[in-house]
């Protein structure tokens, strides 16, 4: 019925056609609620002239198919799971109980003519509200609407032998034949389409062996999906390059970057599973899920400036996957928080992940009288990219770390600028000021502070000579932290969670913000 083949696993084609079918039962229970209850109010209240001298009985069929649909929409369909083969079996029974039970309130009404036409009306609703909500092929539909509709075109036999009906009886059933083959022609038909439409969109969702399932962030160059590999079944995360957005001699430049990416083994750099283009064109690239992790940029955002015993413990991590990726001649040209996600794995709080290693946009800086394409984002670009971003090293992603654990620190980027270029030009050319006196309210370790203002340094030479330099110094200060503790981390990411799950369940905001008492945490450090 559901199944499109390679397009989706077999217990995702089950629980997608276990949920239609739910909704269609929920559906038609409450729509012959509707109509047992017109026709009470109508015999029994508006016009008990009119009632069929069998509407006792009709009343018993009626309440007999609301209970069986109850039954087993409350009780089978929304509490088990079922395979393939019954719920095909409910969708068949569905049809020809709908139908069966029209055709005998039909024939109970023999006396009185308009329910002939109402019930057979209802049958024609039946099929179609079948064909919209439950997707299948144009076979099985014509299959189950002619179970639907058969009982009520013998039933309009019957009346045509025994009933007075107002057209002459062979021609009532001729009419009502043709009404029911016209009816399952049409639901086939749009049944096919629907049908059609739906595998074309799981195909247009399918990249090599990952299916994607929904999209979880977006930006200049592209989308991020979270998908799965269609035999491993694990979650993943797919980044779709679109060469509309990123220009081909970008789009060429990425791939080799991904190629190098996919060496990288650092438990810090976030893993890259597969890579390679889509018919038409788009690059993409399958990496590690990172789910219920926050990025850099939101916790500042959120969460306000963190513990210097915090940053320094980030910091050192984000040193060694950038350690690893320099050994191999990478270098990553865009570090900044929101490209550091940081999530727990294997139990363990606070671990840092790099993620989109060369995956950098062109910036153009234009001064009226020339332009010139620079790497990186404007915010923690280092001056050498902006001055001569041609002979670039591992030292632009040191600067750049250094703005990253300024913004920890801060809450604030090192400088700010109505433009790209003034921010360029000021990365060139001003002093930056020290996290300290940038927020005197905020404890920042004397130590740490030192580290990040040599990574600011303006001339390449002056800041650290390799990321794992940097990391050795960082460690220090990891040491000597009294502010940020295992504890502490873990305390925090269990209050994130229960957090994120209110804000999913509240559906409101993709976050909601935690407090943290950073006056008196600043307090206590500087008085122990």
């Amino acid at each position: 019925m559901v199944r499109l083949g390679d397009a989706t696993t077999d217990e995702e084609a089950r629980a997608y056609l276990q949920s239609r079918l739910t909704a269609l039962w929920k559906v038609m229970f409450w729509a012959f609620v509707i109509l047992i209850t017109s026709q009470w109010v109508m015999y029994e209240v508006l016009y008990p002239s009119s009632r069929p001298l069998e509407q006792d009985i009709i009343y018993v069929t009626a309440t007999c198919g609301l209970v069986i649909l109850a039954v087993i929409w409350r009780g089978v369909l929304v509490r088990r799971t079922l395979a393939f083969g019954q719920l095909y079996g409910l969708d068949m029974f569905f049809a020809a109980g709908c139908g069966v039970t029209l055709s005998v309130v039909a024939v109970l009404a023999y006396d009185f003519q308009p329910a002939h036409y109402v019930c057979l009306i209802y049958g024609v609703f039946v099929v179609f509200t079948r064909a919209i909500v439950v997707p299948s092929t144009g076979r099985w539909t014509a299959l189950t609407s002619t179970g639907t509709l058969a009982p009520l075109v013998a039933g309009a036999l019957v009346l045509a032998l025994i009933a007075d009906v107002i057209a002459p009886g062979p021609m009532f059933f001729v009419l009502a034949a043709i009404l029911a083959g016209v009816t399952t022609l049409l639901a086939t038909t749009g049944s096919r389409l629907i049908y059609g439409l739906r595998r074309q969109v799981t195909a247009a969702m399918q990249l090599g062996q990952y299916t994607l399932d929904r999209k979880i962030g977006e930006g200049g160059m592209g989308a991020v999906y979270r998908a799965h590999h269609l035999m491993l079944r694990r979650p993943t995360a797919v980044k779709l390059l679109l060469p509309e957005r990123v220009g081909a001699d970008n789009l060429e430049r990425f791939e080799r970057e991904v190629q190098h990416m996919s060496q990288l083994t650092h438990p810090n750099t976030v893993a890259v599973y597969d890579y390679g283009r889509s018919p038409d064109g788009v690059f993409y690239y399958a990496m590690e899920y990172l789910g219920g992790g926050i990025d850099l940029e939101r916790l500042v955002r959120t969460r306000g400036p963190q513990p210097s015993g915090r940053v320094a413990h980030i910091l050192a991590q984000v040193c060694g996957a950038l350690h690893e990726a320099h050994c191999n001649n990478i270098i990553h040209r865009d570090i900044k928080p929101a490209n550091i996600i940081l999530c727990e794995r294997g139990g363990m709080p606070d671990v840092a992940k790099v993620v989109d290693f060369g995956l950098v946009k062109e910036i153009t800086t234009d001064t009226g009288s020339s332009a010139q394409v620079i790497l990186g984002t404007p915010a923690y670009v280092a001056p050498e990219a902006v001055t001569d971003p041609n002979t670039i090293g591992p030292a632009v992603d040191l600067y750049a770390l250094g703005a990253v654990g300024y913004f920890m620190l801060t809450g604030r980027r090192v400088f700010e600028g109505k433009t790209a270029v003034d921010m360029c030009i000021q990365h060139v050319t001003a002093i930056p000021r020290r996290p300290s006196e940038v927020a005197p309210s905020i404890y920042v370790a004397p130590e740490l502070e030192a580290i990040v203002m040599r990574c600011l340094a303006k001339n390449p030479a002056d800041r650290f000579p390799s990321a794992d330099d940097m990391a050795a110094a960082l460690r220090v200060v990891i040491g000597l932290s009294r502010d940020w503790s295992n504890d502490d981390a873990r305390v925090w990411w269990s209050e994130f969670r229960l957090t994120e799950r209110m804000a999913l369940a509240a559906s409101t905001t993709p976050t909601r913000t935690m407090p943290v008492d950073l006056g008196s945490r600043s307090l206590d450090v500087r008085n122990a």
